[in-house]
């Protein structure tokens, strides 16, 4: 079965902001040329990407980013998931991009990127200025960020770097219990904690303990927009020392306090 939906959100001259969502039920890849500058946000689910060989897992904590004239398989391991597209002007692209080749079909989305994809979403009913400002706020910062870690010297992330980390995320979004420790998910993975530690930063750019820590913001995020009473229960669910824990840790990656942000996202 296929079933693949497309909605546009929000249109302008230099962007198109669209909706995908995909309730496919096949493992296989299926590939085409790319023929305009995209980034793909997850906001639900998954799905997989082969560039030349290398594969990357796209997810909420790593974005597609797709360039004219690559070719690129997709599979979809995990029906059902849901993204928001969005389709830049060649102009507008290398306005925040620049010209520094990207290399790689994904990008790292820290939580603050994550809380503007939000922003945007919630502001598309005024397409001509409050979704545009809060877009390019997000492509700024994502393109940018990308283009200065493709322009540094240095030793680039091998194919066994990048399946170590994709295997690393894949156990730490499925709360597997060897992924509370970093010793145990070495274990489990087959490696040496310093060989997985320094996996992460070489293919993200972060580090093992910054991401897990921005995959648990993201699911605070996602409880404070539902209108989580309890931050003290929030804290314990996801798995910190306690509500102090909690708040530090989500001011470190969005800048805000829980309460704070649970005022913006329900009241927006």
């Amino acid at each position: 079965m296929h079933l693949r939906c497309w909605a546009d959100v929000a249109v302008d001259r230099s962007f198109r902001v669209s909706e995908f969502s995909c309730l496919d039920d096949h493992t296989g890849w299926f590939g085409d040329y790319q023929d305009s500058y995209q980034v793909v946000l997850v906001r639900k689910g998954m799905f997989r990407v082969r560039r030349g060989g290398a594969v990357s897992d796209m997810d909420r904590t790593v974005a597609y980013l797709g360039v004219p004239g690559a070719y690129e398989e997709y599979a979809h391991p995990a029906s059902g998931e849901v993204c928001t597209v969005v389709t830049l002007t060649p102009q507008l692209w290398h306005s925040m991009a620049g010209d520094v080749p990207i290399t790689r079909p994904h990008a790292y989305t820290t939580a603050r990127i994550e809380l503007a994809h939000r922003r945007m979403l919630a502001a598309t009913a005024d397409p001509g200025y409050a979704c545009t400002e809060e877009l390019l706020d997000m492509m700024a910062s994502m393109l940018g960020q990308t283009a200065a870690r493709s322009a540094l010297p240095g030793r680039r992330p091998s194919r066994s770097d990048d399946a170590l980390v994709d295997h690393a995320r894949a156990a730490i979004a499925a709360d597997h219990p060897a992924a509370r420790r970093l010793s145990s998910l070495a274990t489990q993975l087959g490696v040496s904690p310093y060989r997985l530690s320094r996996a992460f930063p070489r293919v993200l750019g972060v580090s093992l303990t910054r991401y897990r820590n921005r995959v648990r913001v993201a699911r605070a995020l996602d409880r404070l927009e539902a209108g989580e009473p309890s931050l003290a229960s929030l804290a314990a669910d996801l798995g910190f020392a306690d509500q102090a824990h909690l708040t530090r840790t989500v001011r470190d990656h969005l800048g805000q306090t829980p309460t704070v942000l649970r005022r913006i996202l329900v009241t927006r």
